[in-house]
């Protein structure tokens, strides 16, 4: 789904979840849902925010639009250009570098055929690495979906991407 002038994202059920968060806070401080917001209009539109999606927002939210850009860009959670419909979020902790978070980037990017950033051609797999995911206890690990991954290894990689291709 995408925003143009005349087909806005937030209608429907979209509306309706960010109106949810709204709820949640005094009436004049409906900015308060811009981080749900931000999310929810991500997950209806290719992954991804553009400046014109952010600009609904801002409008809907009753909020300059650079202050919407503001916590876009800040929080590492907002993608800014197309992602791949599987994006593997490999934590780049000093944990998981310990345990071998570069070897893991190094054999997606051999066996997706794309580098950290780039999206496969089908669309389907992209790379990203973020910062700490808060599962030290499991590194190397990332992030797929709202999945968390742990121990990861070459093996477990295989038959992860198998079974999504």
């Amino acid at each position: 789904m995408s925003s143009t002038a005349d087909n806005k994202v937030i209608v429907g059920d979209v509306k309706s979840r960010i109106d949810k968060w709204i709820s949640n806070y005094p009436a004049d401080q409906r900015q308060s849902a811009c981080m749900p917001a931000l999310r929810i209009v991500q997950e209806v539109s290719n992954g991804y925010l553009t400046t014109q999606l952010m600009d609904e927002i801002a409008d809907y939210l009753d909020m300059p639009s650079i202050a919407v850009y503001e916590v876009a860009t800040f929080y590492g959670n907002y993608e800014h250009q197309p992602v791949g419909e599987f994006k593997f979020c490999v934590c780049n902790s000093i944990s998981c570098m310990l345990r071998g978070k570069d070897d893991i980037i190094a054999y997606l990017e051999e066996r997706l055929g794309v580098k950290v950033g780039e999206v496969t051609p089908d669309g389907k797999f992209s790379i990203k690495k973020v910062e700490c995911l808060g599962a030290c206890g499991g590194a190397p690990m990332m992030q797929l979906g709202k999945d968390y991954h742990e121990n990861l290894t070459p093996e477990y990689l295989d038959k992860l991407i198998t079974e999504l291709e």
